[in-house]
């Protein structure tokens, strides 16, 4: 797997994984020496290549002159997330947009959040591109792939967590008290939380839309809540 993207690998130069190598552009300055002088220092090896060279090797076609090739990406799991000292988890129901999965977990090293939830089937999963997009968060949020959605629900419950979807016609996020352990799902892009998994949440908490677009990226909407979420925590 590679991580590609200056912010990216500088944050994967901070975490433990191990770097097989990281491929730099010639002549670097700037963020790229950095990189350079923090690589040396950890230890790994680090190869110059021409800008084409890079671009061959690119997945995303944005390397910003640095790839990082490492091992394949480690899912956490279930268990590691649960009762964490944050108290917050974030569970994605068929978000299958790499970009709105790298946001969420970004926004779930922002808020401190022990971790994200994501169901193997019908879900964006942690490649190069979420890495990049999380500006290498995905280096310090354990992510964990479950074959059950809604079974990671149970399980979450019986560890006493309140489960809280995001959808347009909930309760307005703004009068939710969000004390105890609170695990937030953020639905797909078109379809939303799914029934069976709304029907088991004990919530269902929405935005205030004042303009005339009626609705918020996945994303964008999961940031304002967590937020909301850690401010009354």
């Amino acid at each position: 797997m590679n991580t590609e993207g200056r912010n990216a690998v500088l944050e994967l130069l901070k975490t433990d994984r191990t770097i097989e190598k990281i491929v730099l552009e010639k002549g670097a300055q700037g963020t790229l020496a950095r990189i350079f002088a923090e690589a040396r220092e950890r230890g790994v090896r680090v190869q110059f290549a021409d800008k084409r060279a890079l671009d061959k090797l690119s997945v995303t076609g944005r390397h910003q002159g640095v790839i990082a090739v490492t091992s394949d990406y480690r899912y956490a799991e279930l268990d590691e997330i649960i009762n964490g000292p944050c108290g917050m988890v974030i569970l994605c129901d068929g978000l299958e947009d790499v970009h709105n999965l790298g946001s969420v977990i970004r926004i779930a090293e922002c808020t401190g959040a022990d971790g994200v939830i994501i169901p193997a089937n019908n879900s964006a999963s942690v490649t190069e591109a979420v890495i990049r997009i999380s500006a290498g968060a995905a280096n310090h949020v354990k992510v964990a792939k479950v074959r059950s959605l809604n079974g990671a629900i149970d399980k979450l419950k019986q560890n006493g967590y309140w489960l809280y979807a995001l959808e347009a016609d909930g309760e307005s996020v703004y009068g939710v008290d969000f004390s105890g352990k609170v695990a937030l799902v953020v639905g797909g892009e078109d379809s939303g939380v799914r029934k069976l998994t709304r029907e088991k949440c004990d919530f269902v908490v929405s935005l205030p839309m004042r303009g005339k677009v009626n609705s918020l990226n996945a994303s964008v909407a999961l940031g304002i809540v967590a937020y909301e979420a850690l401010k009354k925590r």
